[in-house]
């Protein structure tokens, strides 16, 4: 036998080897994808699920309760204002207008 025809034949046999081997670890591994994707979507359908029985009604069984009253202003005295007044004659709670 010629080296060509020998290498010939090795390389043969080692893609004989080589092409089956890689096949099916490809193969395996889209399968693995495959079966990945499938549990996947099987738990997202369970969280779905899970999450619309959870889901509660926003309406709540009971009446709603009256809201606290606003609270009142304090009404001070006229004659804690002093005898300042306005330009129109009303008078200033906080401050009034500068003295002349």
């Amino acid at each position: 036998m010629s080296k060509q025809m020998t290498f010939t034949l090795a390389c043969a046999v080692v893609l004989s080897a080589v092409v089956p081997g890689v096949a099916g670890y490809l193969s395996a591994r889209l399968e693995a994808i495959e079966t990945a994707e499938r549990n996947l979507r099987a738990l997202e359908t369970r969280l779905s699920v899970r999450e619309a029985r959870d889901t509660r009604a926003v309406s709540l069984p009971a009446p709603c309760m009256r809201t606290p009253a606003t609270p009142r202003l304090y009404q001070v005295p006229a004659t804690a204002l002093g005898d300042r007044l306005g330009d129109h004659g009303e008078r200033w709670i906080l401050s009034g207008p500068a003295e002349q």
